[in-house]
């Protein structure tokens, strides 16, 4: 909720309006941290360190890590969009150990190749390649290739 009041003008229960379901992160007896509540995975944006390092290791603590850990065991896809910077060497062991584990780390790293005009542009970008990993075709995705243009050719000497 921090994260929500500093970066974007919403208060939690706008975004609460948009999902069809919400659950409270406390609430770690939740349908989703069961096994059998089946789902496609699960994409944790933005992904704290904290969140990271409880999912890497299993000691979790909240539904969020609860729910994702349960996605790891049950061979499930699970995307974690890290956003952090920069990183120590914990952080890097907690990425190694997560993926080790089943998990994606995606940081969302801005494709600059698409040439975005906004920070729109940019967000759509990373949200759609997070989604193309649940084979989830958004339409927002500037694909390599793909908008009649020859690719770009590495500058002469």
């Amino acid at each position: 909720m921090v994260t929500l009041a500093h970066e974007l003008p919403l208060k939690v229960s706008d975004i609460n309006e948009l999902a069809s379901v919400v659950h409270r992160n406390e609430d770690i007896g939740a349908a989703i941290a069961s096994g059998s509540f089946r789902t496609m995975g699960m994409l944790v944006a933005p992904c704290s360190i904290r969140s990271l390092a409880e999912i890497a290791y299993g000691t979790t603590s909240t539904l969020l890590t609860r729910a994702a850990d349960v996605v790891l065991k049950e061979r499930r896809r699970l995307v974690l969009m890290v956003r952090e910077t920069p990183l120590h060497l914990g952080h890097l062991r907690a990425m190694v150990q997560a993926t080790e584990a089943g998990a994606i780390v995606m940081p969302p790293v801005p494709a600059l190749y698409a040439r975005p005009a906004s920070i729109d542009e940019m967000i759509q970008h990373s949200v759609g390649r997070a989604l193309d990993l649940f084979d989830i075709d958004t339409g927002m995705v500037k694909r390599w290739g793909e908008d009649g243009e020859p690719n770009p050719v590495a500058p002469e000497d």
